[in-house]
């Protein structure tokens, strides 16, 4: 049976689809409550209500984003077979989710342009927070490739966290050629990278 959400979990789920897809546009700093607000068309305080200050927004809506690139990204490269299937996929439908996949937002990936945003600036709990998720994902990318080099599929004398920094290189390059470039091939450089960094690694 369907779990029924509540009327108040319904608006905070609502709350949260719009406010990543603002802030995949105009960034998380870019993002308050009040700006929300007259999107969702409601109250400024009714939405205070849930979430009480901007960075509280600024994290639960990161948050919330891992929990959809979990599910759209990481949990499909899972269910293939370990080694090339495995990270093929996560690159493949990671490079949709910046992009134009059907759970894609609208300016793409929020970790990319968020690590951009946030990379020089002071330390606090939204900076911390973007650091958290951007660990989590470095290191589901290493087990990723212990897991092919346990299957036979990977070198064993490679550093399976500096794969996990070149496939996250190429990810941030096609943001920047696909969404600020705008170059058509974008995504064709990706993985061409990408190929080369698997016969690099290939045993």
């Amino acid at each position: 049976m369907a779990k029924v959400m509540s009327k108040g979990a319904e608006t905070r789920e609502l709350a949260l689809r719009e406010a990543l897809r603002q802030a995949s546009v105009v960034g998380l700093n870019g993002l308050t409550i009040g700006t929300l607000a007259d999107r969702l068309e409601m109250s400024k305080s009714g939405l205070f209500a849930h979430f009480r200050s901007k960075s509280r927004l600024q994290i639960e809506t990161l948050d919330f984003a891992a929990d959809r690139f979990r599910l759209h990204v990481v949990l499909p490269a899972l269910r293939e077979p370990a080694g090339e299937p495995r990270l093929r996929t996560l690159v493949e439908r990671w490079l949709g989710w910046d992009t134009d996949a059907e759970y894609a937002m609208p300016g793409g990936c929020v970790f990319a342009a968020g690590s951009m945003e946030f990379d020089d600036l002071p330390d606090g709990p939204v900076r911390e927070r973007l650091v958290a998720h951007q660990t989590d994902l470095l290191d589901s990318i290493a087990i990723m490739y212990r897991s092919g080099v346990r299957a036979g599929a990977f070198r064993k004398d490679v550093d399976p966290d500096a794969v996990a920094q070149e496939c996250y290189g190429i990810i941030l390059a096609h943001h920047v050629a696909a969404r600020l470039m705008r170059n058509p091939r974008a995504r064709e450089y990706a993985m061409a990278t990408f190929e080369r960094l698997l016969a690099s690694v290939r045993t």
